[in-house]
């Protein structure tokens, strides 16, 4: 199953909406009217390429400047989105040599006013991208609502695919590995474009590799295959993963490729006139829903799991597909990580989860612990080159909580090189306190933190003051611990040496 966006990116501002900006007083004076814009940066160095990413607005008074011709080259080669050339005290004007360098090279330079700093343009540039980010983050979720409801159709994957063109304004089509049309949905491309989609799903379809070249003595290809010699007993030497998606560009048309889960081999293709920043999170929402509504054929569990996620998807509560997942509860989250400080892989992640008789597990991505979750009160035992941290057993309606704890669980047992550390439930004295009486109380109390400032006291409080735990514990630096600790007594106004302190901050913070 391809991997779910996180969300789409910021998307680039047309120079014309930052020129635009009448209280800024920007004014093209060279170069193409068309720019896209991906961040500001200002230098005034002679050759500033060794420091451009591409796509910026550079920003200069050239105050280095000698050589026009040769710097707008730079710029040009550096990937820079446009010039802006500020006038006074260095020059009075924008030189004549650079202008005609700019309009050369075809570099975009804007004459900056003398009442307009720097800062204020960049400024505006962020101003702009944020904007621009929430209405493609709107837009995006949008479409999300509407894939899922289509997904809910009696007839969901055409339903998904004419949603998907709709938003995506082109052709979604569910391929065979190949090529041969399932679904499809939106306005029918001429032949020659539906062959190349059928190639690029070619490349991300999972299959057998392509047949080498056969070397010189192999008989040409006009033999019958009876008179061929027979294969030679080396097996070939195996061919590496297809990817799980692909672009491609026809004329103007834009081609995307996803593959789905489900082992039956099929494809998500995708021929529109753009490919806008949230169009690829779009995609992967659709491509998910589809792997899970066009997999036949599975097992009893996996089917439940999948109808599970489907659920979720598209709104129910966990009470309602915990049944679903294989049990009632009490539910136990685990967090792990590998004590060697290598990532986990999805192969390691799923014998752990192996071992801990679940096969609810999530890989996580990067430095994110492996997450498991448990069914059932099963007693957990430590497992070879992992530490873990778990939750006490909850009702299914506490897992965000209990995700919480089991996070805190694990930083306690890496601090203090515990192979597991188990949370509990209330007992003892704690016990005895009504719940909603217990959890007023720490909100009061611990209102004036915020949530790092807090994060960092249980941490603090839960190793008995060790300095150096708490900072692995929370991959910080001893002294930033220190510093936050600090702050948390300033804010409480209370001694944090004082066991009585100490004893009623922790009651507080267990109830958060």
């Amino acid at each position: 199953m391809p991997d779910l966006p996180a969300g789409p990116p910021t998307p680039p501002i047309p120079l014309a909406a930052l020129l635009a900006r009448e209280e800024l007083g920007l004014r093209r004076i060279a170069g193409p009217a068309d720019a896209d814009l991906l961040w500001v940066h200002t230098s005034e160095m002679a050759d500033p390429y060794p420091y451009l990413l591409g796509g910026e607005l550079l920003l200069s008074a050239g105050v280095l400047l000698t050589d026009p011709d040769r710097y707008a080259a730079r710029l040009v080669e550096a990937g820079a989105a446009a010039l802006g050339f500020g006038v006074r005290p260095v020059h009075e004007t924008v030189p004549r040599a650079l202008v005609e360098a700019c309009e050369r090279h075809g570099l975009p330079l804007i004459e900056v006013p003398p009442g307009t700093p720097f800062t204020a343009i960049a400024r505006a540039v962020w101003r702009l991208m944020s904007e621009a980010r929430h209405r493609e983050l709107r837009r995006v979720t949008r479409a999300q609502q509407a894939l899922a409801t289509a997904a809910a159709r009696p007839d969901p994957v055409p339903a998904v695919l004419r949603q998907l063109a709709a938003q995506l304004e082109g052709r979604a089509a569910l391929l065979t590995a190949e090529g041969e049309e399932l679904h499809a949905a939106g306005s029918r491309p001429e032949p020659a474009l539906r062959e190349a989609l059928r190639r690029l799903a070619r490349v991300v379809a999972p299959g057998e590799p392509p047949s080498p070249a056969p070397p010189a003595s192999a008989p040409p290809a006009s033999v019958p295959l009876a008179s061929a010699p027979p294969p030679s007993p080396t097996p070939p030497a195996s061919a590496p993963p297809a990817p799980m998606s692909a672009t491609d560009t026809f004329g103007e048309a834009q081609l995307s490729a996803y593959a789905l889960g489900g082992g039956q081999g099929l494809v998500l293709a995708l021929a529109t006139r753009r490919r806008g920043t949230g169009d690829h999170t779009v995609a992967g929402i659709a491509a998910v829903l589809l792997s899970l509504l066009a997999a036949p054929h599975q097992g009893a569990d996996a089917a439940g799991r999948s109808a599970a996620l489907v659920r979720m998807l598209l709104g129910a509560a966990p009470q309602e597909v915990a049944p679903l997942l294989g049990g009632e509860g009490p539910w136990t989250v685990v967090h792990a990580r590998r004590t060697d400080g290598a990532a986990a892989g999805p192969l390691t992640a799923g014998a752990l989860g192996a071992s801990l008789g679940s096969a609810l597990v999530d890989a996580g991505r990067g430095g994110d612990p492996v997450r498991i979750l448990l069914n059932g009160p099963a007693p957990l035992a430590p497992q070879p080159g992992w530490t873990l941290g778990a939750s006490a057993p909850v009702p299914v309606g506490d897992l965000d909580a209990a995700d919480t704890l089991a996070a805190r669980a694990l930083g306690h047992a890496e601090a203090t090189r515990t192979p597991l550390e188990a949370g509990s439930p209330a007992s003892g004295l704690a016990a005895l306190i009504p719940p909603d009486h217990a959890a007023a109380h720490a909100r009061a109390l611990l209102a004036p933190l915020t949530a790092p400032l807090a994060d960092t006291l249980r941490c603090w409080l839960s190793l008995h003051g060790n300095w150096d735990r708490t900072a692995v514990a929370l991959s910080v630096h001893r002294n930033t611990v220190r510093q936050r600790i600090g702050r948390c007594a300033e804010l409480l106004d209370m001694d944090l040496n004082d066991m009585d302190v100490r004893t009623e901050l922790w009651f507080a913070l267990r109830r958060t």
